[in-house]
């Protein structure tokens, strides 16, 4: 009798654990990444939808790959997979590595010794243990997730490496193709692990576009939201880094940078950054958007300005909260220098999905910006940057 009971406890217990790992992540996605669109949707004009399918878009910033699920299949949840992202026009998708972030994170102040909350994650996810005490193995196992899609389905998922990958896509899709170009950033450099090497092992893994810190210091340098406040600048090691990343044509992303972290970079010779998903403090005066004069800097240097698409960023929940955030950037930068950096699947609310793109286009309609000034935004000023900035092999 005590023998069946064990084994019925033991039976009880594996279903137990194996419910847990195949819902609980899930669920704590469903929770993190919701959005606030009506159930009957934002309402477009067929004028709108006609702009919307004429347009060449991209997006700075999505963390879906943390969430470990295949991009391929349509999902019940989060912001984005590659047929939303399609029945959405996006051209291009940068898909950012999440691998570490700090138990209680916050825009103002986080340790770099504080909990992490993706360790628990990765082990709920059953990702491969190696990833479980690797911050660079972390990062690794985001993108071979990702190459895997890409060989599953050529045809509908294509990464983009180089300016020549970027010709191909556009060409493809102006022929009529349906396929998607993602390229590969990771959220702050701390998957280097303080190792100038890793950096060529993350570029031969595919990745193009790297933030420098995340919400926390590191081994490159000063947080917007870290422990060394606003005067914590660019470390030895970091100066290596962005010497680097220019030397092989990555983008230098300084969201989440520090204001010392920004102005050091843009001292640099050579350094044409970008600030991926961000908002404008004059606009909304989060202390997770940089003071105005910071991002007119980034503008000069020929860098651009990824509106995000959530409410501490922009300061409301609907498309035209973010298209007077969109407006309000081209106040400060010029038309040339803002695009979109929609921080989907970043465990924030957005508005709508990449399904429901057309929202945006709508929006800013509304807000009386031109066809041409729509077209730069959503995507034109992106591919403008990047056919400028990428190894031409």
């Amino acid at each position: 009798m005590i023998r069946r009971i064990l084994i019925g406890v033991g039976g009880l217990v594996i279903l137990g654990a194996t419910a847990f790992f195949l819902f609980a992540p899930a669920y704590v996605e469903r929770g993190l990444n919701p959005t606030t669109m009506p159930e009957e949707g934002w309402p477009v004009s067929d004028e709108a939808k006609a702009l919307h399918q004429r347009l060449v878009i991209g997006d700075w910033h999505a963390d879906s790959l943390l969430w470990d699920r295949n991009l391929l299949k349509p999902a019940d949840r989060g912001h984005t997979d590659v047929p939303r992202l399609l029945e959405g026009n996006v051209a291009l998708q940068v898909y950012t590595t999440v691998t570490k972030s700090p138990r209680g994170q916050n825009y103002d102040q986080n340790s770099t010794e504080a909990p992490d909350n993706i360790t628990p994650l990765f082990m709920g996810q059953l990702r491969p243990v190696r990833s479980w005490f690797s911050l660079r193995e972390r990062a690794l196992v985001q993108a071979r997730d990702l190459q895997r899609m890409a060989k599953a389905a050529p045809d509908q998922l294509r990464i983009i490496r180089t300016r020549e990958d970027l010709t191909g896509l556009l060409d493809a899709r102006r022929n009529g193709g349906q396929v998607l170009g993602v390229m590969l950033g990771s959220e702050g450099g701390h998957p280097l692990e303080g190792d100038l090497a890793n950096l060529d092992v993350l570029y031969d893994s595919g990745f193009r576009l790297m933030g420098l810190t995340h919400f926390f210091d590191n081994e490159l340098g000063g947080s917007l939201h870290g422990e060394g406040g606003s005067g914590a600048g660019l470390t030895e090691f970091g100066h290596h880094v962005v010497g680097g990343m220019i030397e092989k044509g990555m983008v230098i992303d300084l969201a989440h940078a520090s204001p010392q972290v920004v102005r050091d970079v843009l001292a640099i010779k050579g350094t044409k950054p970008i600030l991926s998903h961000t908002g404008i403090h004059s606009h909304c005066a989060s202390h997770r958007n940089l003071d105005d004069d910071l991002v007119r800097q980034i503008a000069a240097k020929g860098g651009v300005i990824g509106i995000g698409f959530w409410a501490d960023v922009v300061c409301g929940r609907t498309p035209a909260d973010i298209a007077q955030a969109i407006r309000a950037a081209i106040a400060l930068v010029g038309e040339e220098h803002v695009s979109l950096g929609s921080d989907y699947d970043g465990s924030v609310s957005a508005p709508f999905d990449a399904a429901h793109l057309s929202a945006l286009t709508q929006a800013l309609m509304d807000a009386g910006l031109s066809e041409a000034q729509i077209a730069k935004v959503m995507g034109g000023n992106m591919m403008r940057f990047l056919g400028d900035v990428l190894p031409e092999a």
